[in-house]
């Protein structure tokens, strides 16, 4: 069976469902292309304000397909190189793209599965399930930008310790090191994250858009630059048609429609 990204709408919220359960829903070249075309497409929808990655069947995803990695090692690196550079390529399209992105993770997220949870902007997990970057099991290096959002979020210590040793690591844990937003019954993580997805659905995308940015370049710039980049956003949304509409739903104590 061929592995696949199944694209449905539910309402406001665009579901990517991983589809490969003969290799626990493993990550492919065709998987990262389909990833990007749909953000793509989502990114230009009105219609659609929000996006849920999530699994097929009792597995989010287990990362890159060993048998493929084994045969790609009587290929030449470019082979190789070229795989991951499609796989970064959806990560970064993930973080670029305007609107919530959330994942919903039931049984396991392995390696490059781990690192496409965390690209996202939000996870939301079976409170059975469990992270692991085993990527040291088998001789190898992270990859999907696991080891940027795990140093960035964490003490090297830990990260040392999760992606050296590679042992599998509680949704809970993730839950409690601030990794992991919602913690759902089992069989519940989509549902939950549909729950969420409807949330932020609710408000203004323009500045949810804005949030985004901001938070994904407060690292990489002074203080002085993101007060000038917050001054923007804000003047920017504060004349944007829905700033009228929050406000004055505001001060007449209704609910406001975007």
């Amino acid at each position: 069976m061929s592995s696949e990204l199944k694209s449905i709408s539910q309402g406001q919220t665009l579901v990517l469902t991983i589809s490969n359960p003969e290799f626990r829903n493993a990550l492919g070249p065709e998987i990262y292309a389909a990833g990007i075309e749909a953000l793509n497409v989502a990114e230009s929808s009105a219609e659609i304000r929000s996006v849920v990655i999530t699994g097929e069947g009792p597995w989010f995803c287990a990362g890159g397909n060993v048998q493929r990695l084994q045969a790609n090692r009587q290929q030449p690196a470019e082979v190789q190189a070229e795989s991951i550079e499609s796989l970064h390529n959806w990560i970064e399209s993930i973080r670029a793209f305007p609107k919530p992105v959330l994942a919903a993770v039931e049984g396991a997220a392995a390696g490059a599965g781990f690192s496409l949870a965390l690209a996202c902007d939000f996870v939301v997990a079976a409170s059975d399930a469990q992270f692991v970057m085993a990527y040291s099991s088998i001789a190898l290096s992270p990859d999907g930008g696991g080891s940027w959002n795990l140093a960035r979020a964490l003490p090297r210590q830990i990260v040392n310790e999760w992606l050296m040793l590679g042992d599998k690591i509680p949704a809970e844990a993730l839950h409690r090191h601030g990794l992991v937003n919602r913690l759902a019954s089992p069989g519940q993580a989509l549902a939950e994250a549909l729950q969420l997805a409807q949330k932020l659905n609710a408000r203004a995308p323009n500045a949810l858009a804005s949030i985004k940015e901001l938070v994904g370049e407060a690292a990489s710039q002074n203080l002085n630059r993101h007060l000038a980049a917050e001054r923007d956003h804000f003047v920017r949304n504060l004349h944007h048609r829905n700033a009228g509409i929050g406000i004055n739903a505001f001060l007449e104590k209704k609910r406001p429609q975007y």
